[in-house]
């Protein structure tokens, strides 16, 4: 099944079941269901920006429900042909969310088109989904400022950076570029106004349009001379 497509029907078995439990004790635990490991690249060429290469480390349950009925010779593994077979779907499918990903460039923001060199990865136990999202148009930076967010919209899905300093970088760019990094500081859905019931009716109601997850994004901004 897509990942888009899983995320918007709400059907992720191995998911739904970890959290079941918390769910029946209280209503804000219900999200989110899925959990995510990010690093990203954004890449320059010729003082513009093109793209963002991004490797996305899935938890160990959703790994599972993700490469279930991928192991075609049955041998007991996922073999990286055997993942590469579902790897383009995959990040095509991401279309529907923006693929979680929002860039500005000097104050404009920017258009993605299809992503490109997908590959999936499995090490440790959990998959690793990596793809080049390339801008429909190179976008001049100039003496502005390029602005990332990496976020679920609907927070059905937690994106975490991972550790270190590699987790943002940048690729090609001019020298002195500088990037200051400011990691999702919130690890629970929080209530936009007093009163309000936090029911798994409510996110549900949530769409791609929404920005309540807006407040669990992880951004980047990147300075140059």
């Amino acid at each position: 099944m897509p990942i888009a497509a899983s995320l918007r029907h709400r059907v992720l078995a191995a998911a739904l079941g970890l959290v079941a439990g918390l769910a029946t004790v209280s209503p804000a635990w219900a999200h989110p269901h899925v959990w995510i490991t990010a690093k990203a690249e954004l890449a320059y060429e010729a003082g513009r920006v093109t793209g963002i290469r991004h490797a996305w480390t899935f938890d160990p349950e959703y790994t599972a429900f993700l490469t279930q009925g991928l192991d075609a010779n049955g041998d007991g593994k996922v073999s990286p042909e055997e993942l590469q077979g579902s790897a383009k779907e995959h990040a095509g499918n991401l279309a529907e969310f923006a693929y979680f990903t929002k860039l500005k460039v000097a104050g404009k923001d920017q258009a993605f088109a299809e992503p490109q060199e997908a590959r999936m990865a499995m090490e440790g136990g959990k998959l690793t989904l990596s793809f080049l999202l390339p801008l429909k148009s190179p976008a001049a930076q100039g003496k502005g400022v390029a602005a990332v967010e990496v976020y679920d919209p609907t927070y059905f899905i937690a994106f975490s950076l991972a550790e270190g300093a590699d987790a943002l970088r940048l690729a090609g760019a001019a020298p002195g570029c500088s990037m200051t990094v400011t990691r999702a500081k919130n690890t629970e859905p929080t209530v936009a106004s007093a009163g309000q019931s936090m029911t798994e009716a409510m996110f549900e109601a949530l769409t791609a349009a929404s920005n309540y997850g807006e407040q669990f994004a992880n951004r980047a901004i990147v300075a140059c001379p």
